[in-house]
């Protein structure tokens, strides 16, 4: 077995998306935004973006609800997914990265079929149970790790029979199997997977992945009963 070597990582991801994805402006437009309004460069990788959308096709999803939107590059892969009368929410808590997401969402023709909610998710999204707001087809998740348990039961209560949530960034390097890890994004994807363990109404599966984001990985769970 060949040592690891994350370069051979980063060149496999580009050998791929050169052939399966290609080029796009307008997603390079909104990096190139989220880069010049110095947001930090923790965008999924284009390959990333592009499983999100093909799961997304695949579920026929025609509400997606995500948490965390930064610059709005994941959104715009999702939002792309969605058939005509689909709708998309995203929850951002950081008003300049709204305000770049809004703009690159715009740009991207997209401003029609996605709505962004500001402020911290927790409240977003008890504003969404509280307004008795549609079932959800689809989640995308990728916010602070601390309160991603918080985030997968909302997620349970806003969601249809069927309904897929995919969970970004749980591996942490692999210090997801470091039970006396103090670091509180650890402590809350260990928490995440206890919750879908015990909790009979999900399905769940979580898989590492490496490449040009390093190694870390994505909980993908099947809502079997909301």
């Amino acid at each position: 077995m060949q040592d690891e070597d994350p370069q051979v990582w980063t060149e496999v991801d580009e050998y791929a998306e050169a052939l399966l994805i290609g080029p796009d402006e307008t997603l390079d437009a909104a990096l190139a935004a989220a880069d010049e309004a110095g947001l930090p460069p923790i965008a999924v990788a284009a390959n990333q973006g592009k499983l999100l959308h093909l799961l997304a096709r695949i579920q026929g999803a025609r509400r997606i609800l995500e948490i965390g939107t930064l610059a709005g590059y994941s959104t715009i892969w999702l939002a792309r997914a969605l058939p005509d009368g689909g709708a998309l929410t995203t929850l951002e808590i950081d008003p300049a990265h709204a305000a770049v997401a809004t703009a690159n969402l715009e740009r991207a023709g997209l401003a029609d079929r996605v709505e962004v909610r500001l402020g911290p998710a927790r409240d977003t999204l008890a504003q969404l149970v509280e307004q008795g707001a549609e079932p959800y087809d689809f989640f995308f998740v990728d916010a602070d790790k601390a309160n991603i348990p918080h985030y997968v039961e909302a997620a349970l209560a806003l969601a249809r029979p069927g309904a897929v949530i995919v969970v970004d960034n749980v591996v942490r390097e692999g210090r997801l199997a470091d039970a006396d890890s103090t670091d509180p994004a650890v402590i809350g994807v260990r928490r995440m997977h206890e919750l879908i363990a015990d909790e009979k109404r999900l399905d769940a599966t979580t898989v590492q992945t490496v490449g040009s984001r390093g190694h870390d990985g994505f909980t993908l769970i099947r809502v079997l009963e909301a």
